[in-house]
């Protein structure tokens, strides 16, 4: 008799698993994204990040973005290779993400050759550095790291000046 108790509770845990964990169609995931870079001749180079942002359509009428839960603040680029450290968060729909934006402050700098020079960054307390990305979210954490390439990001412009072009990965 104990042993026919004991299969009618598995059975009903087993039916009240597969009901919830089937008839879920609007799941959610949480979100994690994540900053490294790679190896540059600079001593520093310094991005002001504010705020991300995240937008689940391409459509460029649509002005729907996500502002994740940021940690803001002034990111030395260089102190990140070969690790990378927790940017922002947040719980979003599981959908397919189809940009991220990075808003940032006038913080900006690169340190070479031991001088600190103002790094200018286009539209990028404006509208943020946009980095256009296709990547689904399907599992209940994913983790989007974004990996900053330095060394062909920053150029020192003719006139002297150091500008940001970004060469990003999205890992």
């Amino acid at each position: 008799m104990k042993k026919s108790h004991l299969l009618i509770a598995i059975a009903v845990c087993a039916a009240t698993f597969g009901f919830y964990s089937c008839g879920k169609d609007n799941k959610n995931t949480t979100l994690n994204v994540r900053l490294t870079d790679n190896p540059v001749a600079f001593q520093e180079v310094n991005v002001d990040i504010r705020e991300v942002r995240i937008k689940f359509s391409d459509d460029v009428t649509d002005n729907e973005w996500v502002t994740l839960t940021t940690h803001p603040g002034i990111y030395n680029l260089l102190t990140l290779q070969g690790v990378d450290t927790a940017l922002a968060t947040a719980l979003v729909p599981s959908n397919t993400v189809r940009q991220i934006r990075f808003v940032l402050g006038p913080n900006n700098t690169v340190k070479d050759n031991g001088v600190v020079y103002p790094l200018v960054i286009p539209s990028g307390s404006e509208s943020g550095l946009k980095i256009k990305i296709s990547k689904e979210l399907s599992s209940t954490l994913e983790t989007l790291v974004i990996d900053f390439d330095a060394a062909l990001s920053v150029l020192k412009e003719g006139t002297g000046d150091y500008k940001l072009r970004p060469v990003i990965k999205v890992k």
